[in-house]
């Protein structure tokens, strides 16, 4: 048999194909799957979460403020690392990410596959193509939309609007933007973790030969202590190009790290006695350099007047956080801290392409200024984003209909399964079933009104929720029998702790816990045609915050009956209803 010169191809046809497994890619094609829609995810390195993975290892950052954190389904996966890796490992992290693409019905995940050619024809996406470096196969995608989550925006090839630099001060009248447009952008940065160790087991490090030597002078506004920090201004690039010079910066930055920790470690103050490095990263993180245009591109101005859109689909809350573009070259602030309100919404126009009609992106390349994107890029908010978009595009392949006709035709659709789906939409309330704003609603101790309230967190003095010891029931009484298919209950997950992974590890190490209110052990029960209560479900080890259980049942009343907390002396719900 005459052997073949070609390598094999295999294709796969989607709604949805999402290009980009970081954490905006991943919500993305996670949310479009468990709404329908058959996913294909193309990912170019071995393991998910991009910035947020091992291979970099930022932590997710999001909108200030208690009450204000991300849910949905980046809550759901740092609750799924809390129970899994408490003691936040960041190769079992990485397997909490991979998991959740893997085992999600519906989802074809393809990993080390890099997207490498895009077929467009007018103003639509076709396939996209992709070699998979460890099986030697291309991998091909037909698909009815796309969603650009690579950060790099390599769908851009496509012909679509795109931007890369800093707008001019007049051009959208940002205060804080330069007085001429350029192609700067922030850089790249490398990450290092430290691991506390006793002071009598310091040895001086040795750098390579090849590093960078540094001292106070040539460092100068920089934290050049171990403690506090993960070396986020370890950073170049922003005056060149961030991607056709990935390679170059990460030869500069590993020169630079390894300089700056051998200044650190071998301190004549002996402020790095007590540490030594436990890991450097090979892959730079980038914060900038695509930006695609849509219906709307959000500026400095809409952060600053809090985003109120009518197509609110998710929020940010980050200081407009704007580095300088030369990085560690820069002898002043690292960055500037320009104040954003927090939470500010975004609008779904900001999410799909202005000219290619199937095109969705979100994560840090979408439509905004560059003052914006100083804000919106952090992967709390990109999750978020992500999140909007795969349901979008869920909702897009049910109606067969494009990205700009769900923002016409779809829009409170889309608004509702996001909130539905315990994504906060700030200043929205998600609408209650209409059998449960009917029917009665007591609690064997302390007022249940909250629960059917449509805010599903605590919001500075309102609280929100329904505190009681476990073993106490709350209760719908229905004015008839009703059918019902599903319950949805909202727990509470503490807001209040990011649930970050960290920046180093000390000696004593970390005991991440699922937070002690939490509903561990529920039953949820109906009321039969003799009048007698039945359990209908019950769940023993539930560590999540949404809970959705499908209820096949004919009931004149439901009750819910949290029989345990993870330790607390009680358990606070936000929400539960069912329809």
């Amino acid at each position: 048999m005459k052997p073949s010169n070609r390598f094999e191809v295999v294709e796969h046809e989607a709604d949805l194909c999402v290009v980009g497994g970081g954490m905006a890619g991943l919500c993305a094609a996670v949310a479009a799957a468990r709404n329908g829609a058959r996913v294909a995810l193309m990912q170019d390195r071995p393991v998910l979460g991009g910035n947020a993975s091992s291979e970099v290892r930022m932590n997710i950052g999001g909108a200030h403020g208690p009450d204000n954190k991300e849910a949905g389904i980046l809550e759901e996966i740092m609750l799924d690392n809390y129970r899994r890796n408490p003691r936040l490992n960041y190769p079992i992290w990485d397997t909490v990410l991979y998991e959740k693409a893997r085992f999600q019905p519906g989802l074809t995940l393809l990993l080390n596959c890099t997207c490498n050619e895009v077929v467009a024809h007018g103003d639509r996406i076709e396939r996209v193509r992709g070699w998979q470096l460890t099986t030697q196969t291309w991998h091909v995608v037909k698909a009815r939309f796309f969603a650009d989550c690579s950060g790099d925006s390599v769908l851009r090839v496509s012909g679509a609007e795109h931007r890369w630099g800093r707008e001019s001060r007049r051009e959208f009248g940002e205060s804080h933007a330069p007085e001429a447009a350029d192609r700067k952008t922030m850089g790249n940065s490398i990450l290092i973790q430290l691991r506390e160790i006793p002071e009598e087991a310091h040895r001086p490090f040795i750098p390579p030969s090849w590093a960078n030597r540094y001292d106070e002078s040539s460092l100068p506004k920089r934290p050049l202590r171990p403690e506090g920090h993960n070396f986020w201004w370890l950073e170049v690039g922003g005056t060149g190009d961030t991607i056709a010079d990935t390679e170059a910066n990460r030869d500069e930055l590993l020169k630079i790290a390894f300089g700056v920790w051998a200044y650190i470690k071998n301190h004549p103050d002996g402020r790095g006695r007590r540490w030594e490095l436990e890991w450097i990263g090979a892959l730079p993180g980038k914060r900038e350099n695509v930006r695609y245009v849509g219906d709307h591109i959000l500026t400095q101005s809409d952060v600053e007047a809090g985003g109120p859109f009518d197509d609110i689909v998710a929020y940010g809350g980050w200081s407009m956080d704007d580095h300088n573009p030369a990085g560690i070259h820069y002898l002043g602030e690292p960055t500037i801290f320009h104040p954003a309100p927090s939470p500010y919404g975004i609008p779904y126009r900001s999410l799909y392409s202005r000219n290619i009609a199937n095109l969705f992106f979100a994560g840090r390349n979408i439509s905004a200024t560059h003052m914006a994107l100083s804000s919106t890029r952090v992967m709390g908010t990109c999750s978020l984003l992500g999140q909007a978009v795969g349901t979008a595009a869920a909702i897009a392949a049910r109606h067969g209909c494009t990205p700009r006709e769900v923002y016409r035709r779809h829009l409170r659709e889309l608004q509702e399964t996001l909130m539905d789906d315990d994504s906060w939409l700030p200043g929205r309330l998600r609408p209650i079933p209409e059998v449960c704003r009917g029917a009665r609603l007591v609690a064997s101790a302390g007022d249940p009104e909250p629960l059917r309230n449509g805010i599903d967190r605590s919001l500075g003095k309102d609280d929100n929720g329904w505190w009681a010891p476990p073993g106490e029931s709350v209760t719908y009484l229905f004015d008839s029998t009703v059918k019902l298919s599903r319950v949805r209950l909202v727990f509470d997950s503490d807001l209040h702790d990011t649930k970050r992974m960290p920046c180093s590890y000390p000696l004593a190490g970390y005991e991440a816990k699922i937070p002690a209110m939490m509903t561990r052990a529920f039953d949820l029960e109906v009321l039969d045609g003799s009048g007698r209560w039945r359990l209908a479900f019950r769940e023993e080890n539930n560590h999540q915050r949404l809970v959705k259980v499908p209820l096949e049942a004919e009931t004149a009343g439901l009750r819910l009956i949290p029989r345990a907390s993870w330790g607390g002396a009680k358990v606070h719900v936000f929400a539960f209803d069912a329809r």
